[in-house]
């Protein structure tokens, strides 16, 4: 998703003119260059509408939306890097972008999607849990995949699908370690246990151990004799 975004540079910092942009309805953010080798990006001060911002944070793609970033008739391409938000009111304070060179890749951060209903839940009783919700993948900017599928209608129990065993796309790779288990259909606790406990061995059996009797040590004696 390709989103766009007007914002204002901003002269005056510190908490006053955080203060007096957020009662004009706009909060401040920051918008960083490119990386330099052997230099931090220097960044730019703008102001922002936190409800077009919202927007964009609350679509499908999240933080990984790509934004036609609008300063003062100059146009660049930029994602949300960071973002702040009230932990009472939930309003956005602040929020910081980065620019992008389109032909070159980034990592970026992606969730999984689930699709279908295991044979292993709807025949054996068993129940499928979600282990990886997301994956870190590399691409270029212009094919960030809003989300991964991944179909789990045949799975059995006790059967996994691991990050190695999604298709390959030509437009993403992903950088996540590839054995990550993404979900597998497992038993449900109570009966996990119940079988563990059946496969244990009783509690407090003893090994048999084999004596010698009277009449055996006798014979072993006169062996020795």
């Amino acid at each position: 998703m390709e989103a766009t975004l007007d914002v204002v540079k901003r002269e005056g910092r510190g908490k006053n003119e955080a203060n007096r942009l957020r009662a004009a309805g706009r909060i401040p953010a920051v918008v960083y260059g490119a990386r330099k080798e052997g230099q931090a990006p220097e960044g730019v001060a703008v102001a922002v509408d936190p409800k077009a911002l919202l927007r964009i944070l609350r679509s499908e793609s999240g933080a990984n939306t790509l934004i036609s970033l609008k300063v003062e008739g100059a146009q660049s391409h930029v994602m949300v890097k960071e973002y702040q938000i009230d932990p009472v009111t939930h309003t956005l304070l602040h929020a910081d972008f980065y620019q992008l060179a389109m032909d070159k890749a980034i990592t970026v951060t992606v969730p999984i999607l689930i699709k279908g209903e295991p044979r292993g839940v709807k025949l054996q009783g068993g129940m499928l849990d979600f282990v990886t919700r997301e994956i870190h993948v590399e691409c270029l900017p212009t094919d960030i995949p809003e989300h991964i599928d991944i179909d789990v209608t045949e799975l059995m129990l006790n059967q996994a699908i691991r990050l190695r065993d999604l298709p390959v796309s030509p437009k993403w790779k992903p950088v996540t370690e590839p054995d990550t288990m993404l979900v597998h259909v497992v038993l449900p606790k109570a009966e996990e246990a119940a079988a563990a406990a059946d496969a244990a061995p009783t509690a407090g059996a003893e090994p048999e151990v084999i004596k010698k009797g009277k009449d055996d040590k006798d014979k072993d004696d006169e062996k020795k004799k």
